[in-house]
């Protein structure tokens, strides 16, 4: 990957993958859009307060870090454990993949770049980013379950 594609990736395109998420939301029609607004309601500070717990009792220094050398963009030096852009992208990825697969798919594969350039970009070890796509995975899916069940989703 060249180094300028891994700093925007790193940086930028989550702005990007947000903008899909809500061009595919304002798309649809308003019972959809009432159903994404039930599960992100839920989802999004869940899977936030889960990664805020979660890096209490796991620290990783960032690769950086631990292995001191200059990354491809600056960042603090804290717990690396998990990314914040990796719960977010992941979040809204399986938000929209609840209700269109296609459209679920490409934000994935933004989702992916992004959080490979932050590996690249020496900001992330793949854990961090691993970590945020099963956190962000399971609370969508929980909260789909239960939602469903009490026919917010229907």
């Amino acid at each position: 990957m060249s180094e300028v594609f891994i700093i925007f990736s790193a940086k930028y395109l989550i702005y990007f993958l947000v903008s899909f998420f809500l061009i595919y939301f304002f798309l649809q029609n308003k019972t959809l859009k009432k159903k994404i607004i039930w599960l992100a309601v839920f989802t999004l500070p869940t899977v936030f307060a889960m990664a805020k717990i979660l890096s209490h009792f796991y620290f990783e220094a960032r690769p950086f870090v631990a292995e001191n050398f200059v990354p491809l963009i600056s960042h603090a030096a804290d717990n690396g454990f998990p990314s914040d852009h990796g719960l977010l992208s992941f979040a809204l990825t399986c938000i929209v993949f609840s209700f269109n697969r296609k459209w679920g798919i490409a934000l994935f594969i933004i989702g992916i770049i992004i959080g490979t350039s932050r590996v690249y970009a020496g900001i992330h070890y793949p854990v961090d980013i691993f970590g945020s796509f099963l956190i962000s995975a399971v609370t969508v899916l929980l909260y789909y379950i239960i939602l469903k069940r009490f026919n917010k989703l229907d």
